[in-house]
């Protein structure tokens, strides 16, 4: 089993790693409920981290948009920055946490966004902006892809599946809560304060990390001089690269809709900062109650059956979506509801597309989960900025949504093909260090 070196407070003395016991259980599932409990409330706010930094300025684009005079699609490049950031961040941390372990790399992002966060305080014009907001980017994939790297260093197939959908449901508090407060804030400063709130949120979770996570990957674990090599592995596995993919076209209609939602409700619909916050933290409830009743259907369906279903139902509530833009029917309703189904969707879609690809690779999980990652975010970050060049109104928020959802079950039945993959791989127990 794991040594309490790894499993026990920071603090603790140097202790040492033994054999896995002769039972069928992941090292994650041998680690006191309490602890356990403290861990897993820390991965969720590392993975929090990113959602944080994105959602938390929603509300205060158009205001940005005046105060540095500039168009709505450049501003909503300051998004795609931090997507960028966030997706080549983790393609450099996944692969220096399997070499060096998982706190050091991780401590370090969040201090590197901390820093930027404090000078985006200050930021003078738009380019600067988009620069910093790269480096917040940066930093929060090291929460983003060590968090992941962690869940498989600890947890293996179903067990991983259910534990990603209990972190969606922490991740998910700020999606809720990000436009909320980031609208407080504006109502008695400007946009600069956001970033000031994003400061104390880095700082704090920097604490927390530092107190509660140990260290979960041994050195007799770790990988050197491997990067290419494991890359190139992972490249030549169709199913993985299927799967990224499908996370990675589901993500863009998620951020699709984060992208375009502000300047959709607010413009085209006339919502105030405040009212268009407790509209997205209603989409984001619907998203979160799929990732938590996915734990239930995990007790009867398996993770690729769970996909699959809820891909094709994402592209039928997309295409009604769509057909209610174009005619403009129904109103705001008629918007709000379609695109709710659609993110309820992706919430199921989300936990099992990573738990199914992630236990393929166990041998190099911060690579796996770095390159996971980087898809992610990076087709988020081209889909983010084609809602504003298609028009930035409920039709365009629409096309993308949609053609996300599409290109997602496309992939997963034309690539993945998830029928061909036995429930028993898995469902192996995957053992990551002796």
């Amino acid at each position: 089993m794991w040594g309490r070196n790894y499993l026990s407070p920071v603090v603790a003395k140097t202790e040492t790693l033994t054999s896995p016991p002769a039972i069928d259980l992941s090292p994650g599932e041998l680690i006191p409920t309490g602890r356990r409990f403290r861990i897993v409330l820390v991965l969720g706010f590392l993975t929090a981290l990113g959602p944080l930094t994105i959602d938390m300025y929603l509300p205060s684009l158009p205001t940005i948009t005046t105060d540095l005079s500039a168009s709505a699609a450049s501003v909503q490049l300051t998004l795609t920055g931090t997507l960028v950031g966030l997706a080549f961040g983790q393609l450099i941390v996944g692969p220096l946490s399997d070499r060096l372990g998982r706190r050091m790399p991780l401590l370090a992002g969040i201090a590197v966004h901390i820093l930027a966060s404090i000078l985006c305080v200050i930021a003078p014009n738009l380019a600067v902006l988009g620069t910093l907001r790269v480096l917040q980017g940066l930093g929060a994939a090291a929460a983003a892809v060590i968090a992941m790297a962690i869940v498989r260093d600890l947890f293996n197939g179903l067990a991983a599946a259910r534990l990603f959908s209990r972190l969606m449901l922490v991740v998910g508090v700020a999606p809720i809560l990000a436009p909320t407060i980031g609208g407080l804030v504006l109502e008695w400063t400007s946009w600069r304060g956001v970033f000031v709130v994003l400061t104390v949120a880095g700082v704090a979770i920097m604490a927390a990390t530092a107190l509660v996570l140990p260290e979960t990957l041994p050195p007799a674990a770790r990988r050197s001089g491997q990067v290419l090599r494991d890359y190139g592995r992972l490249f030549t596995d169709r199913v993985y690269v299927g799967l990224i993919l499908v996370a990675g076209f589901a993500f863009s209609a998620l951020f699709a809709y984060v992208s375009g939602s502000s300047f959709v409700f607010q413009e085209e619909y006339g919502l105030s900062e405040q009212q268009f916050a407790y509209v997205f933290a209603g989409g984001a409830i619907g998203l979160i109650g799929a990732t938590q009743f996915n734990v239930r259907l995990l007790r009867r369906w398996s993770p690729q059956q769970i996909l699959g279903g809820s891909l094709i139902g994402g592209v039928v509530g997309g295409l009604v979506l769509l057909v209610l833009a174009i005619a403009d029917l129904g109103g705001l309703v008629g918007l709000l509801v379609p695109l709710w189904f659609v993110l309820a969707m992706v919430g199921l879609a989300m936990p099992n597309a990573p738990a199914i690809a992630l236990s393929r690779h166990g041998e190099a999980a911060g690579t796996a989960a770095a390159l996971l990652g980087a898809v992610q975010f990076g087709i988020g970050a081209l889909a983010a900025p084609l809602v504003g060049v298609f028009g930035g109104d409920a039709t365009s928020m629409a096309i993308v949504v949609f053609g996300g959802m599409a290109a997602a079950t496309i992939t997963l039945y034309a690539v993945v093909r998830p029928r061909d993959l036995p429930v028993e791989q898995f469902d192996t127990p995957i053992v990551v260090a002796h």
